[in-house]
Protein backbone atom coordinates (compact mmCIF):
# COMPACT_ATOMS: atom_id res chain seq x y z
CA UNK A 1 0.00 0.00 0.00
CA UNK A 2 1.35 3.43 -0.90
CA UNK A 3 1.95 5.92 1.89
CA UNK A 4 -1.28 7.73 2.67
CA UNK A 5 -1.41 10.89 4.79
CA UNK A 6 -4.55 11.28 6.93
CA UNK A 7 -5.51 14.18 9.20
CA UNK A 8 -7.78 13.37 12.14
CA UNK A 9 -9.45 16.50 13.56
CA UNK A 10 -11.06 15.56 16.86
CA UNK A 11 -11.07 17.36 20.21
CA UNK A 12 -11.73 14.14 22.16
CA UNK A 13 -8.20 12.87 22.72
CA UNK A 14 -9.28 9.30 23.54
CA UNK A 15 -11.37 9.06 20.36
CA UNK A 16 -8.66 10.55 18.12
CA UNK A 17 -6.12 8.09 19.57
CA UNK A 18 -8.52 5.19 19.00
CA UNK A 19 -9.11 6.26 15.38
CA UNK A 20 -5.37 6.60 14.76
CA UNK A 21 -4.73 3.18 16.34
CA UNK A 22 -7.43 1.47 14.23
CA UNK A 23 -6.22 3.13 11.02
CA UNK A 24 -2.62 2.21 11.84
CA UNK A 25 -3.63 -1.43 12.32
CA UNK A 26 -5.28 -1.26 8.88
CA UNK A 27 -2.00 -0.08 7.32
CA UNK A 28 -2.52 3.70 7.48
CA UNK A 29 0.46 4.63 9.63
CA UNK A 30 0.83 8.27 8.61
CA UNK A 31 -2.03 9.80 10.63
CA UNK A 32 -1.67 13.25 12.14
CA UNK A 33 -3.90 14.69 14.87
CA UNK A 34 -5.39 18.16 15.33
CA UNK A 35 -7.25 18.81 18.59
CA UNK A 36 -9.10 21.91 17.39
CA UNK A 37 -10.25 23.63 14.21
CA UNK A 38 -7.57 26.33 14.30
CA UNK A 39 -4.74 23.78 14.40
CA UNK A 40 -6.50 21.71 11.71
CA UNK A 41 -6.70 24.73 9.37
CA UNK A 42 -2.98 25.43 9.85
CA UNK A 43 -2.07 21.81 9.16
CA UNK A 44 -4.32 21.64 6.07
CA UNK A 45 -2.84 24.88 4.73
CA UNK A 46 0.73 23.61 5.17
CA UNK A 47 0.25 19.97 4.06
CA UNK A 48 -1.44 17.89 1.41
CA UNK A 49 -3.58 15.15 2.94
CA UNK A 50 -5.09 12.17 1.16
CA UNK A 51 -8.04 12.21 3.58
CA UNK A 52 -9.43 14.42 6.36
CA UNK A 53 -11.56 12.95 9.14
CA UNK A 54 -13.16 15.69 11.23
CA UNK A 55 -15.54 16.04 14.12
CA UNK A 56 -18.32 18.51 13.42
CA UNK A 57 -18.11 20.25 16.82
CA UNK A 58 -14.61 21.49 17.68
CA UNK A 59 -13.14 24.58 19.33
CA UNK A 60 -12.23 27.55 17.06
CA UNK A 61 -13.56 26.07 13.79
CA UNK A 62 -16.20 23.40 13.19
CA UNK A 63 -15.97 20.50 10.78
CA UNK A 64 -18.32 22.41 8.48
CA UNK A 65 -16.00 25.44 8.55
CA UNK A 66 -13.05 23.15 7.78
CA UNK A 67 -14.95 21.65 4.86
CA UNK A 68 -15.67 25.14 3.49
CA UNK A 69 -12.02 26.09 3.97
CA UNK A 70 -10.81 23.00 2.06
CA UNK A 71 -13.39 23.20 -0.74
CA UNK A 72 -13.85 26.96 -1.24
CA UNK A 73 -10.69 28.71 -0.04
CA UNK A 74 -8.07 26.07 -0.91
CA UNK A 75 -10.11 24.56 -3.79
CA UNK A 76 -8.97 21.03 -2.88
CA UNK A 77 -10.84 17.83 -3.59
CA UNK A 78 -9.39 16.01 -0.56
CA UNK A 79 -11.90 13.37 0.63
CA UNK A 80 -13.58 14.41 3.89
CA UNK A 81 -15.39 12.25 6.43
CA UNK A 82 -17.39 14.06 9.12
CA UNK A 83 -17.99 12.48 12.51
CA UNK A 84 -20.84 13.84 14.61
CA UNK A 85 -22.94 13.01 17.61
CA UNK A 86 -25.55 15.15 15.87
CA UNK A 87 -27.07 12.92 13.20
CA UNK A 88 -29.89 15.41 12.54
CA UNK A 89 -30.99 15.28 8.92
CA UNK A 90 -30.40 19.01 8.41
CA UNK A 91 -26.78 18.75 9.61
CA UNK A 92 -26.12 15.72 7.42
CA UNK A 93 -27.63 17.42 4.34
CA UNK A 94 -25.72 20.66 5.00
CA UNK A 95 -22.49 18.66 5.31
CA UNK A 96 -22.99 16.97 1.95
CA UNK A 97 -23.96 20.28 0.29
CA UNK A 98 -20.64 21.72 1.47
CA UNK A 99 -18.81 18.87 -0.23
CA UNK A 100 -18.07 16.11 2.28
CA UNK A 101 -17.68 12.55 1.02
CA UNK A 102 -19.07 10.63 4.00
CA UNK A 103 -20.78 11.15 7.36
CA UNK A 104 -20.68 8.90 10.43
CA UNK A 105 -22.88 9.43 13.47
CA UNK A 106 -21.28 8.91 16.90
CA UNK A 107 -21.04 6.46 18.44
CA UNK A 108 -19.74 4.52 15.45
CA UNK A 109 -17.86 1.30 14.89
CA UNK A 110 -14.13 1.98 14.39
CA UNK A 111 -14.10 -0.97 11.98
CA UNK A 112 -16.86 0.68 9.93
CA UNK A 113 -14.75 3.86 9.77
CA UNK A 114 -11.78 1.81 8.49
CA UNK A 115 -13.99 0.27 5.79
CA UNK A 116 -15.23 3.71 4.71
CA UNK A 117 -11.65 5.07 4.66
CA UNK A 118 -10.54 2.17 2.47
CA UNK A 119 -13.46 2.75 0.11
CA UNK A 120 -12.77 6.49 -0.23
CA UNK A 121 -9.08 5.87 -0.85
CA UNK A 122 -9.76 3.05 -3.32
CA UNK A 123 -8.15 0.34 -1.15
CA UNK A 124 -11.02 -2.14 -0.96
Amino acid sequence: MEIVKILICEDDEALSSLIRFKLSRAGYRNCELAADGKKAKEMIQDNEYDLVITDIHMPYASGLELTTYIRVELKRKTPIIILSSEGVENTVLQSFKLGINDFLTKPFSPQELVIRVKKLLGHQ
